[in-house]
């Protein structure tokens, strides 16, 4: 009897994978635990194993495919071997609950959040608001986005196709120019009159010119399409602002050189980083505001510091894992934390999970000689600090004297419907303040 392979939920929070690469053919041969593919989860590629031993029958998911957990994605058998009716995969059930969920009433709907849902995937706010609006059942709407997605564009369709559950209360007079846009009274769009009935056309992506002679076209890697949607998703979700102070590591420098033979003997590289996520965590908690994430039903305060740490991949792209619990660690405890998801990260050996679940992030671009930038923020999370490079500058010091000083820029991008200008400076400054006076 043929053996499924089903896509594994690779941690507690991970509801789909995408497949990058198939180490086997349809026809052959492979032994139980082989690698039989690869598949990455934001950002992490785990290679999964065979789950038993025979021939890869049939593949149903091909590479670049992104499918949910559960669901059958291959068979394993005997050569010539016939799968009958079962080829055509679908989603692993408990015994009986297929045929009970044909027979089944449409379920009635139930309330979504935007964010990561276990059910639908990402839904993001404007999605959220329509569903709340129009008491939409969001499983009746099949999603056109990637992997699945329900999008705006395919509610509006839905609605527009007369297929509309009965609104619990008719919405009021707002309506939703573009997706990750502010709410706007209709009124004001249309005054003297309704809005029309079928909404504008979602402006076309620029398409790009045909590669010229000599050129050549690189297909984009399932990372480097993640960052891209999760970039674009952040910049539409978040109205961004950036402030940008400078600190004086005299203090921080001093104490670095002093302590890193110590930390050196615990196995320890002591680098700035660990500095910088100490110094955040003590402003976190000077202003828990920072430590959130919006959701339309109120501010979600966090009550655990999970410090997202980005580090490059070269070429590859970007990842951020998370250290956990970081304001229970002391400066050896984050330097250690630091030196080992920065290792894993680019041997590829992270685990799904240790990429969720951030409350802020900290991007040290200054490792490349950057002086200072304004990063995206990491949704949903509040803020992001970025980091530029350590230089030696002439600086005005007490008493009006010039000295020079290892001085830093530090940049907060900072989600503006949750934080404004002060609350945003006094964080930053709070920074500062601890690396300029670090005792250690």
């Amino acid at each position: 009897m043929a053996t499924k392979v089903i896509m594994p939920q690779l941690g507690e929070s991970v509801v789909e994978g995408t497949v990058t690469h198939w180490f086997k053919k349809e026809g052959e041969p492979i032994a139980e635990f082989e690698s039989l593919l690869e598949v990455n989860t934001d950002k992490v590629d785990s290679e999964i194993p065979s789950p038993a031993e025979g021939v890869l029958l049939k593949i149903l998911a091909a590479e670049g495919e992104t499918v949910k957990a559960g669901t059958i994605i291959a068979w394993i058998g005997k050569p010539g071997e016939s799968l009958g009716e079962d080829a055509g995969g679908g989603s692993v059930h408990a015994v009986g609950e297929t045929a009970l969920a044909a027979e089944a009433t449409v379920p009635p709907a139930r309330s979504v959040t935007a964010g990561r849902d276990r059910d639908l995937g990402f839904i993001s706010p404007v999605v959220a608001k329509l569903a709340a609006e129009y008491n939409l059942d969001l499983t009746r709407i099949q999603g056109s986005g990637q992997g699945g997605r329900i999008t705006k564009k395919d509610v509006l369709a839905y609605l527009q196709g007369g297929a509309k559950d009965e609104p619990a209360q008719q919405p009021a007079i707002w309506e939703t120019p573009g997706e990750g846009d502010l709410f706007r009274p209709t009124e004001l769009m249309f005054p003297g009159g309704a809005p029309p009935s079928t909404p504008p056309a979602a402006p076309s992506q620029p398409q790009p010119a045909p590669p010229a002679s000599g050129s050549r076209v690189v297909a984009h890697s399932a990372m480097r399409k993640r960052i891209a949607e999760h970039m674009l998703l952040s910049k539409r979700t978040a109205p961004h602002v950036t402030t940008i102070m400078e600190a004086d590591l005299k203090r921080v420098v001093a104490h670095r050189e002093a302590s890193k033979p110590a930390f050196a003997r615990d196995g320890v590289n002591l680098t700035y980083t660990a500095y910088f996520a100490a110094s955040a965590v003590a402003a976190l908690k000077a202003f828990p505001q920072v430590n959130s994430s919006w959701s339309d039903e109120g501010l979600i305060l966090h009550g655990d510091i999970h410090l997202g740490i980005a580090v490059s991949l070269g070429e590859e792209g970007l990842i951020v894992p998370v250290i956990r619990h970081a304001d229970g660690l002391s400066l050896l405890g984050l330097a250690r934390a630091i030196n080992d998801l920065a290792q894993r990260a680019r041997a590829h050996r992270l685990q799904p999970d240790e990429v969720k679940g951030g409350t802020f992030s900290i991007t040290n671009h200054g490792i490349s000689g950057s002086l200072f930038a304004t990063p995206i923020i990491n949704q949903p999370q509040c803020g992001i600090l970025g980091v530029g490079a350590v230089q030696k500058r002439a600086v005005v010091v007490e008493g009006d004297a010039i000295a020079v000083r290892p001085m830093v820029y530090l940049s907060l991008t900072f989600d503006h419907r949750i934080l404004d200008g002060a609350s945003a400076d006094g964080f930053l400054a709070k920074i500062a303040h601890v690396l300029e006076t670090w005792s250690g």
